[in-house]
């Protein structure tokens, strides 16, 4: 009888762009333990970086910063869902204020992800049973004659994350000696990200990525 559909759409340019000359293959270990290739973007930067008992968080701005991507990587490639299950916003706020800007050696794969789930089952056990029953549902404030009821309530997700939008850069080093080398957040296996607006703290997508496929 009718469709509710809402919708979101973000698109942003990195802050600090990657390379598109830098990009090349590599492996990307899953959490079984077997490898795909993948297409790895690499940086060298100044990024907001935070180091934990056992993962690395690093947070990338895209155009003014009122925007970031924050990856959380846990050391293994076997411990996303530990990670995952002991994730929670009190402690995702500590980390995020206690990260410090510094350079970075950043790799982070090329990937396009898309997602689709039915929430009838999620929304019922959240207390929504009856708006799915045709016999008890009560939508006489949209339809005063009734018969309405909720059929089915689809989520689909797209989310492509590369170098568009980018320029040319490169960084180069010399020297001889000693020196204390940049921390590296290299995500080669199974992470998490979240898009978030800055000012008000709201995460407006969260996802794992347990295998970067690209389309190109």
């Amino acid at each position: 009888v009718v469709y509710f559909i809402n919708a979101i759409y973000f698109k942003a340019d990195w802050s600090e762009p990657f390379d598109k000359d830098n990009t090349f293959t590599t492996q990307f270990t899953r959490s079984d333990g077997t490898q795909v290739a993948c297409e790895m973007m690499v940086s060298t930067a100044n990024f907001a970086y935070y180091r934990g008992e056992d993962f690395s968080l690093v947070d990338l701005p895209y155009g003014d910063s009122l925007y970031s991507m924050t990856v959380l990587l846990p050391d293994s490639y076997e411990n996303l869902g530990a990670f995952l299950a002991d994730l929670n916003q009190a402690d995702l706020d500590l980390w995020l204020s206690e990260t410090a800007v510094q350079k970075i050696h950043l790799g982070l794969p090329k990937f396009e992800l898309e997602y689709k789930l039915k929430l009838n089952d999620v929304l019922k056990a959240l207390g929504m049973e009856i708006a799915f029953d045709p016999y008890n549902a009560d939508f006489t404030g949209i339809n005063k004659g009734g018969g309405l009821y909720i059929d089915e309530v689809l989520h689909k997700t797209y989310v492509k994350v590369d170098e568009e939008g980018t320029e040319a850069a490169a960084v180069t080093s010399a020297g001889a000696g000693m020196t204390s080398m940049p921390p590296s957040l290299f995500a080669n296996h199974p992470f998490v990200l979240l898009i978030r607006e800055n000012h008000s703290g709201t995460i407006l997508f969260m996802g794992k990525i347990t295998e970067p496929k690209w389309k190109g």
